[in-house]
């Protein structure tokens, strides 16, 4: 099943900071991305899109959504990891889907290898 979960969410401020002072990181245009294991069984997910190159929130969440989608669609070959992972936008243009997707797939390859 290809939904995205409410618990497949990072929120919680303790976990996203040990995420950003331990995580591993990575960078496959236009994301980047950072990862910690979180001992649970399930894999959280955070998005970041700046405000500073996108002043309009739609945009920003436009971004978002595809972000999200792409992560759903592509998020089985990481199952059986426990993941916290950070994507965090870096183009200062909207990037389309087909993009954004193919950055997705490389990184969750990368992630599932390593």
């Amino acid at each position: 099943m290809n939904s995205l979960l409410k618990s497949e969410r990072l929120s919680s401020k303790k976990a996203i900071e040990q995420l950003f002072d331990r995580g591993g990181s990575g960078v496959i245009f236009p994301l980047r991305y950072l990862s910690l294991e979180n001992g649970e069984e399930i894999n959280s997910i955070l998005i970041s899109v700046s405000k500073r190159y996108f002043k309009r929130a739609n945009r920003r969440n436009l971004i978002k959504r595809r972000i999200r989608e792409a992560y759903r669609i592509n998020k089985s070959p990481l199952r059986g990891k426990s993941l916290n992972i950070a994507f965090i936008y870096i183009s200062k243009e909207a990037a389309g889907f087909s993009v954004i997707e193919d950055a997705m797939k490389r990184i969750i390859f990368r992630l599932a290898e390593g």
